[in-house]
């Protein structure tokens, strides 16, 4: 996996405060990899049930290649976000816990 479980953390955390936190959140994605952005959009996928976590390097696979819109657009413009995100690392068994309390 490119993405790191500290990145992971820090956008959900970051998208649970999207009122304060939206340009800060768009730059920090933005400056992230494509193969970080697909991954974390197949992390989002798994969580809102789109893909199962056994799907997964489809789910990467699917992101890159529908990836038409940038990933801070596509994300921040779908319906929590941040609780898909959280759900998805979880069920990936991304244990996120331990990063969003040291950026806490």
């Amino acid at each position: 996996m490119e993405i790191s479980v500290r990145k992971v953390a820090q956008v959900i955390l970051m998208g649970h405060e999207i009122e304060r936190a939206e340009g800060e959140l768009r730059a920090f994605i933005g400056q992230m990899n494509d193969d970080e952005q697909a991954e974390l959009t197949a992390i989002y996928w798994i969580g809102r049930g789109s893909f199962e976590p056994e799907d997964w390097a489809e789910a990467v696979a699917t992101a890159r290649a529908e990836a038409t819109t940038p990933t801070a657009d596509y994300l921040l413009g779908s319906p929590h976000f941040a609780d898909h995100l959280e759900s998805g690392a979880e069920a990936i068994g991304m244990d996120i816990t331990d990063e969003e309390e040291d950026l806490l």
